[in-house]
């Protein structure tokens, strides 16, 4: 049984990594367990002026409730996991991407003038989905499938050919600084749009592009913390034994 000085000196990314159903508790709080995950819930506390004994309490009652089965993403392959990621949330990026612009170029024509606001949200999404899609290409072109070449090659006792880019350290600290961007720039989103709440006077593509928005949002938080707090970590130690 952790005690309370244990569990304030977790780090987020494990808590999450352990139990998905935490990720509720952190976000309702504002606290980011995917980019910064990796610090501890005393200093997220600390930081936001938010009592840890309570938080500890929410994340205890979450932990120790019966509910839905969570997926234990920890368990499982890291080819599996990555061709997951690939297939699950990099696909969803691909097709609501199109979709959210199309909506957001009408409301900047429909709205724009009673919500200059909107213009602000409209460029940071396009920003991202540009970054995203070049992000998400890097990751299926050159990291994965070298995480899958270590995997087969563990699973027969072969040997890993040093890739160009040195060690699976350099790409995967590349994707985390990028993780890092899209988590800022998805913070200003939210802060602008008020956390995704629709003004007095929105009609229902508003309300429905403000919806898709914060869906797309928790998406790729669930996809950043797959890969920053398991699978990243799991492939430099997976590295390491081939060393």
């Amino acid at each position: 049984m952790e005690t309370l000085q244990e569990n304030t000196q977790k780090e987020i990314g494990q808590y999450v990594a352990d139990d998905f159903r935490t990720a509720a508790i952190f976000s309702k709080y504002k606290i980011d367990f995917c980019c910064n995950g990796n610090r501890t819930v005393e200093e997220a506390c600390d930081k936001k002026g938010i009592d840890s004994n309570q938080l500890i309490d929410e994340l205890n009652q979450v932990l120790n409730s019966k509910g839905a089965e969570t997926i234990d993403y920890k368990s499982w392959p890291l080819d599996l996991l990555a061709e997951y990621i690939e297939k699950k949330h990099h696909r969803y990026v691909e097709e609501k991407i199109p979709v959210l612009r199309q909506f957001l170029d009408k409301l900047c024509r429909v709205h724009g003038e009673r919500h200059p606001e909107l213009f602000k949200i409209n460029e940071l999404f396009t920003a991202s989905a540009g970054e995203l899609a070049s992000h998400m290409k890097k990751e299926e072109l050159i990291l994965f499938p070298f995480i899958k070449k270590m995997m087969k090659a563990k699973l027969e006792d072969g040997v890993v050919q040093p890739p160009q880019f040195g060690t699976v350290e350099n790409p995967i600290a590349m994707m985390m600084e990028e993780h890092d961007n899209e988590g800022a720039r998805f913070r200003e989103i939210d802060a602008l749009t008020n956390n995704y709440t629709p003004p007095a006077d929105a009609c229902n593509t508003y309300k429905v592009t403000f919806a898709m928005l914060d869906e797309f949002e928790k998406d790729l938080h669930l996809h950043i913390h797959l890969e920053n707090n398991i699978l990243f970590p799991e492939a430099i130690k997976l590295e390491q034994q081939f060393n």
